[in-house]
Formats: C-alpha cells, sequence, structure tokens
C-alpha cells in the first residue's frame, strides 16, 4: 500500500464519520461546526487522493469523480465562509470544473452504451448520465450565482448543503458499492471478524447506506426552502464555516 493511498483511505473513513455527525448534530451548533470542518478537511485529503491514485491507475472516471467531489467541498465551503452576495475570483476559476466534467460523463456514458458488452470500469451505463446531469446543474449554480453577484439567505445555504451531502454521497457510493464489498475488506483490514457482519451489510443494506445522503439532501432542501427553520437556528458569533451569519434571518424575507 502506497502512502498516498493510505492518506486517501484515513481521509475517506474519516470523511464518513465526520459527515454522518455533521448531519446528525443540530445545524449551527458548535459540535455541527466543529464536525463539519473536519468533514471539509478528510474529503478535501481523501478526493486530492483518489485523483492522484487513480491517475497512476489510468482510471478516468475515478479521476473525474474526485476532481468533482474537491470541486464540491471546497465550493460549499466558499458558500458557508461567506456572508449574502459575496464572490471572488475563485468562484470563476472554478466554474470550468464542473462544466468540462459535465461534457465529458456525458460523451463518455453515450460512448459506453454504444459498445457491446460490460462496460471496462464496471460502471454501468446510464450512470455517467446522472453524473454529468449533476455536474452541469452544479455549473449553472455557478452561472447564476455569478451572474447575481452573490445568492441571499436560504438560496445561498441550500447551495452549501446539497454540495456537502452529494460530495459525501460520491464517498458513501464508493465505499460501500465498491468491487468486493468494501466495507467487508475494511473491517477485516482492523482485524475484525466478517462473519459478525456479513448478513447485516446485504446489498440491499449497503446501497440504503450508499444513497442515504441523497435522501437527507432532499428532506433538508424541502425543509429549507419551504420552512421558517433557518430562524429557529442558533447564530454563530464568528463567521464560521457552518455557522449562521447574522444577517440570515433578516434576507430571508427577501431571497
Amino acid at each position: 500500500m502506497s502512502p498516498i493511498l493510505a492518506v486517501h483511505i484515513c481521509g475517506g473513513t474519516l470523511g464518513l464519520i465526520s459527515g454522518a455527525a455533521a448531519i446528525c448534530f443540530r445545524k449551527g451548533s458548535p459540535r455541527h461546526a466543529f464536525a463539519g470542518k473536519i468533514f471539509v478537511l478528510s474529503m478535501l485529503t481523501m478526493a486530492g487522493g483518489a485523483v492522484y491514485v487513480a491517475t497512476l491507475k489510468h482510471e478516468p472516471g475515478n479521476i473525474s469523480g474526485g476532481i468533482f467531489a474537491f470541486y464540491l467541498i471546497l465550493t460549499a465551503w466558499l458558500t458557508a465562509r461567506r456572508r449574502d452576495g459575496e464572490t471572488s475570483k475563485l468562484d470563476w476559476a472554478a466554474l470550468p470544473i464542473p462544466l468540462a466534467l459535465g461534457i465529458f460523463a456525458l460523451i463518455s456514458d453515450v460512448e459506453k452504451m454504444r459498445s457491446p458488452g460490460t462496460s471496462r470500469d464496471g460502471v454501468p451505463a446510464g450512470m455517467g448520465l446522472f453524473m454529468g446531469s449533476v455536474m452541469l446543474l452544479a455549473a449553472a449554480g455557478d452561472v447564476r450565482m455569478l451572474v447575481r453577484h452573490g445568492i441571499l439567505g436560504a438560496k445561498r445555504i441550500v447551495r452549501h448543503l446539497w454540495r456537502m451531502c452529494f460530495g459525501l454521497f460520491i464517498a458513501t457510493g464508493s465505499f460501500f458499492l465498491g468491487p468486493a464489498n468494501r466495507p467487508l475488506r475494511f473491517l477485516r483490514a482492523i482485524g475484525l471478524r466478517q462473519q459478525l457482519f456479513r448478513a447485516l451489510l446485504r446489498e440491499e443494506v449497503l446501497l440504503f447506506l450508499a444513497v442515504l445522503p441523497l435522501l437527507l439532501l432532499i428532506f433538508w432542501v424541502v425543509r429549507i426552502r419551504f420552512t421558517n427553520v433557518l430562524k429557529r437556528m442558533p447564530v454563530g458569533r464568528k463567521r464560521d464555516v457552518y455557522s449562521l451569519p447574522a444577517q440570515t434571518s433578516s434576507s430571508l424575507d427577501s431571497a
């Protein structure tokens, strides 16, 4: 095992744990903010390691997936760090990333569906269309934000939320739906008996755990957009990574 691969695995493991913690803790609370910071650092580490390892193995799909995960987490973090209506040159620099990745994913998946037999990378046909569509939607959201010179209130929180959750989904999908039952392989690596978990970690359970971030994404987006939940969240004293800025409540009325 190379050092970069070990760093990638450690970052992914810590990202799954901290991501689950951030989802469970009350939004805007100090514990949520602390778990969110760990999640950002670990996910950026995991994504960077994934790109490096995939480049050595000549795996274009994993390269694009790692880059997209890095982009999502970074832009979600920047969205939460800024105040309403703020943008920067970094947003313009990040815009070509989802646009290029989305076009590449759509073209690759169309070619995959035209080819007979199973795909060489093990990824089913249609997944590229799904991922490519999400990438292009992310690019469209960037364009909309830049044209409007920033976003306000609930829309800013939703942008932060869906990018974090989808970044977590990339990690859970890779881990729980990866080849040769990665959860069982992980348990074996840390010295636990696989027989105790083999019956529990069935295919349908792994599928549910993989898509759980998407289900939580839908729940929170609907709750934030159509309820007053933000007004009941604690407001951070500082402009922290996951704390809500002081003007959030007032800006919700104009969003």
